[in-house]
């Protein structure tokens, strides 16, 4: 059986995928709302003769092609979720959904699982079980932790399971990935200051719930710089602070959010144990009281080393420039539920522009999917799935 995949091969299905992605992308829709995609991917792949399954946690789509009698099995996993941001894009495919825009590329993840449901169905050149996981609400809502919970590999049993994502800062044509964490454990901390708020006339009679959060703030900044050690990662970011109404009244209540992002589960305790001693200790000094929320919501996205090794061995069987990633992202991904369950392995996929258009960040209101990449990523799904199910991957 050859294991290369050739991107011209399935370059026939690229005007269909390019005219599907754009559709995505002008209907985007939020987490665990992805009616019209979900609908769109079942109906898609029931035309394949796929085994369909709908309304996995949530809105999940999952499908089966099984060939041959060999009991391996793989599952490849798309997010269909877009942002709750506003698209300042120009394109005439731009969304038609107010305050909701494909701002992460996820229209381009489920195109491409399309595809290569489509070329694996028609090449048929496999034995064993693929599962084509379409996954709603991973911007935050933990979609991939649902579908776990709900029994997505025990009613779709999977060997391993592998994902990509597109990856700005990485040329087009490229790939990388790596053994170990990829992505970053993803918390998040809300702390509210207590007082009983005054007239700012008159500050000596009150506890200014306000400048206390001021010097917190500047308190859990020293956190990664002053109590890591400086051989690990860490990031800890205050994003938000809110208090007060008016010029002339000191808050009675201030709160402060902001996310860490780490790799080490021994980092991580010891940054939310930071950041509680602080709060309390700020709350002492000022004289009003503080409660800390503090919710790990992804973990660290790990990958297992043999399954980082088919991930680059398909990445070059599909003609892509691949490369171990040097060190993992602080951005997170909660396809880490799953491969806490299964080994597998999460790729990055090259999406820099070759046509002289600046390549948009991740998460920008002028972001747009490249769809020169779309069949790169076709034949590396297609690839990594061959690769799993060959009996050379025992």
């Amino acid at each position: 059986m050859s294991m290369r995949t050739e991107p011209n091969s399935i370059g026939t299905l690229l005007p269909e995928l390019i005219i599907l992605r754009r559709d995505l992308h002008a209907h985007p829709e939020l987490a665990y709302s992805e009616q019209r995609t979900a609908g769109i991917v079942a109906a898609s792949l029931r035309m394949l003769g796929l085994e369909v399954e709908e309304g996995i946690g949530g809105t999940g789509v999952v499908a089966r092609l099984r060939l041959g009698s060999s009991t391996k099995s793989v599952g490849l996993r798309a997010d269909m979720d877009a942002l709750p941001m506003v698209e300042l894009g120009r394109t005439a495919y731009r969304s038609r959904n107010d305050g909701v825009h494909h701002g992460c590329g996820h229209d381009g993840h489920v195109a491409m699982l399309i595809g290569a449901a489509r070329e694996l169905a028609r090449q048929r050149d496999f034995e064993g079980t693929v599962n084509f996981i379409f996954q709603p609400a991973e911007e935050g809502q933990g979609g991939a932790r649902k579908m776990v919970q709900e029994g997505l590999f025990t009613r779709f049993p999977c060997d391993r399971v592998f994902a990509l994502h597109n990856w700005p800062e990485l040329p087009e044509g490229a790939a990388q990935t790596r053994a170990g964490a990829i992505m970053a454990a993803a918390d998040r901390f809300d702390i509210t200051i207590t007082s009983q708020g005054g007239h700012a006339a008159q500050p000596q009679r009150t506890a200014d719930a306000l400048l206390a959060a001021s010097h917190l703030v500047g308190q859990l900044h020293t956190i990664v710089s002053r109590r890591v050690d400086p051989v690990n990662s860490a990031v800890l970011s205050v994003t938000r602070i809110n208090g007060g109404h008016s010029h002339n009244v000191l808050p009675a209540e201030v709160t402060i959010t902001g996310t860490v992002r780490t790799f080490d589960a021994a980092v991580q305790d010891a940054i939310e144990a930071s950041v509680r001693d602080m709060a309390q200790g700020v709350a002492m000094s000022f004289g009003v009281t503080a409660e800390l929320r503090y919710d790990r919501y992804y973990p660290a996205t790990i990958n297992s080393a043999k399954e980082a090794s088919i991930a680059l061995q398909a990445a070059e069987s599909a003609g892509l420039h691949a490369s171990e990633a040097p060190q993992g992202a602080f951005t997170s991904e909660d396809f880490a539920f799953m491969l806490q369950q299964r080994p597998g392995a999460y790729l990055w996929l090259g999406q820099g522009r070759t046509d002289g258009k600046p390549a948009q960040q991740l998460h920008s209101p002028h972001y747009d999917f490249n769809d020169q990449v779309l069949g790169l990523g076709v034949a590396w799904l297609c690839a990594v799935a061959r690769l799993s199910l060959h009996p050379s991957s025992e």
